[in-house]
C-alpha cells in the first residue's frame, strides 16, 4: 500500500499520543511484559511514522515493563531460497561472502517499519540468533535475549519462552495470527509427528567471521489463524480486542495461547 493509499484512508493523522490513549484503553499498562508483532500501514498515517509508534509504546509500558519484538534477518542458507530463488551456481559464493549477522548493524527482513526502528534506537538490546533474532528494551530486556540457543531458534532456549516465564502479553498491532511466532513456542511443546531440518547462517566468533550449522523444527504457519480463532472463541476472557489508530488490534495472555495452541496441535495435526 502506497503513502498515498494510507492518506486517502486515514480521516486524521494519527498521532502518538492517540496510539498510547488506544493502547491503555486495551488494557495495556506500565510494567507489562508486551511483545509486539505490527503492521504501520494498519495504523493509519501516523505523524512521525515508525519512531512515533515505537515511542507509544515504550511511553505506555515504561521502563518498569519490557518491550519485545521480534527482528528476525534474511540470513540463512541459499539452497532454500524460494522469494526469490537464486541460481545454483551462485550458492557457493553466497555462503562464502555473505556479511555475518551484528546484532546492531544486521537489519531485519520481513518485519515491516516497526520493528526495523525499535531494533535500531541505543538502548535496545538483541540475541545473537542470526536468523530469528528478538530485540527489547526496558526492566528485563537483557535477561530475555540474554540465552537464546542457535538450535531451535524459536523453542524452549529462546526469548518467547522467557516471555512465556514471565506471563507476558502479546500483541498483534494490525498483524494477523500468522505473524504471532508464540504460536512456533507451542508447535515445539505439542505433542504430534515433527521433522527437523538443518540450515547455515553466518556469525562472528572471536572477531571472525564463521558460518555456523544450524537445527530446527520445520515449522508452519499454515494452521496458525485457525488457532486463534478457536482461541479466542473458546478462551475469551484471555482476550482484549479493540482498535489503536486505524488497526485491528488484539492482545492476549501468551502463556494461555501457547498452553492452547500446544493442546490444539496435539490434537489436530
Amino acid at each position: 500500500m502506497s503513502e498515498q493509499d494510507i492518506i486517502e484512508q486515514s480521516d486524521e493523522p494519527i498521532t502518538g499520543e492517540r496510539i498510547a490513549d488506544d493502547l491503555r484503553t486495551l488494557g495495556i499498562s506500565a510494567g507489562d511484559t508486551l511483545l509486539v508483532h505490527s503492521s504501520l500501514s494498519a495504523l493509519g498515517w501516523v505523524s512521525g511514522g515508525a519512531p512515533a509508534v515505537v515511542d507509544a509504546l515504550r511511553s505506555v509500558v515504561t521502563t518498569d515493563g519490557t518491550l519485545v519484538m521480534p527482528t528476525h534477518t534474511g540470513l540463512s542458507d541459499p539452497d532454500g531460497w524460494q522469494n526469490p530463488p537464486v541460481p545454483d551456481d551462485w550458492e557457493e559464493t553466497i555462503r562464502a561472502t555473505m556479511s555475518p549477522y551484528r546484532p546492531e548493524v544486521t537489519p531485519t527482513r520481513g518485519m515491516g517499519a516497526i520493528p526495523e526502528t525499535f531494533r535500531s534506537y541505543p538502548d535496545v538490546v538483541r540475541s545473537k540468533h542470526p536468523q530469528v533474532s528478538f530485540s527489547a528494551w526496558g526492566t528485563d530486556a537483557e535477561s530475555i535475549v540474554a540465552d537464546h540457543e542457535y538450535d531451535f531458534g524459536l523453542g524452549e532456549n529462546s526469548p518467547l519462552a522467557d516471555v512465556y516465564d514471565r506471563d507476558g502479553t502479546v500483541l498483534l498491532l494490525g498483524a494477523g495470527y500468522d505473524s504471532n511466532t508464540s504460536i512456533h513456542l507451542a508447535e515445539h511443546r505439542g505433542e504430534f509427528q515433527k521433522e527437523t531440518e538443518s540450515g547455515g547462517a553466518p556469525v562472528l566468533e572471536d572477531g571472525e567471521r564463521e558460518w555456523i550449522r544450524l537445527t530446527e523444527l520445520a515449522l508452519s504457519d499454515d494452521d496458525f489463524e485457525q488457532v486463534g480463532e478457536v482461541f479466542e472463541t473458546e478462551r475469551p476472557e484471555a482476550v482484549a480486542r479493540g482498535s489503536v489508530g486505524n488497526a485491528d488490534t488484539v492482545a492476549m495472555r501468551q502463556r494461555e495461547l501457547v498452553d492452547f495452541a500446544s493442546d490444539w496441535f496435539s490434537e489436530n495435526r
